[in-house]
């Protein structure tokens, strides 16, 4: 049973199963399909405390107004506030304004492409900074967000209250889950798992594969 399996091993299982799940379930986003760390950048900067489905709807019409970091340095803040007005907090045009300055003026236009350094940029946190290192430059970087911090807390019945994105275990166990080839998958993977099946609120245990391989492990061992 998972219960007694060491937590090291329950990720790998974990990772193989979602990973064979988000093959005939993955989401299709435009942001998906590109290597180009610019439009990641932008992507995963959108998608903070908004959904997905949302930032579909914007992206694609950002990217065109926008297509380079040059353009978006030179992007007037009420022309950008139109674009992003439908995914709601209106102080992050600025935002990214402030980013493709500091990115043009101290980097040279060039997408950072280690973590430490793309943390300087403004609006950069440690969930952005991982997601675009595995994303648009094939790091196995952790990433951590309340969703991912979510899972591992269940699979590996941890018990941590509260806000515990930033707990040790946490980040131990998703550097653990990011240490593997193609981690821009795995990445996608579970998000999508999170997003359809591992919910905060009325998760779908029965029909989740995790928990389908629990119940088979425990059967068989009795």
């Amino acid at each position: 049973m998972l219960d007694t399996i060491d937590p090291y091993e329950i990720i790998d299982i974990f990772k193989s199963l979602i990973y064979e799940w988000y093959q005939y379930n993955k989401r299709k986003f435009p942001w998906r399909k590109t290597n180009n760390p610019y439009f990641i950048l932008i992507s995963e900067m959108m998608l903070q405390r908004t959904k997905a489905e949302q930032v579909a709807l914007v992206y694609e019409k950002f990217i065109n107004n926008y297509p380079t970091i040059l353009c978006l340095e030179k992007a007037k803040l009420e022309d950008l506030e139109i674009i992003l007005r439908p995914l709601g907090l209106k102080s992050r045009s600025k935002t990214f304004i402030n980013a493709a300055k500091f990115i043009t003026g101290i980097y040279g236009n060039i997408i950072p492409d280690t973590r430490n350094k793309i943390l300087y940029v403004p609006g950069v946190g440690e969930y952005v900074s991982g997601m675009v290192m595995n994303c648009a430059f094939d790091k196995r970087e952790y990433v951590v967000d309340t969703n991912i911090a979510r899972i591992f807390n269940r699979i590996l019945d941890l018990g941590l209250m509260g806000d515990i994105r930033r707990k040790k275990e946490i980040v131990k166990y998703s550097s653990v889950y990011f240490d593997t080839e193609n981690s821009r998958e795995h990445a996608y993977a579970i998000l999508d798992f999170a997003s359809a099946i591992c919910k905060s609120i009325k998760p779908l245990c029965n029909i989740c594969i995790v928990n389908r391989y629990r119940l088979c492990e425990f059967s068989i061992k009795k």
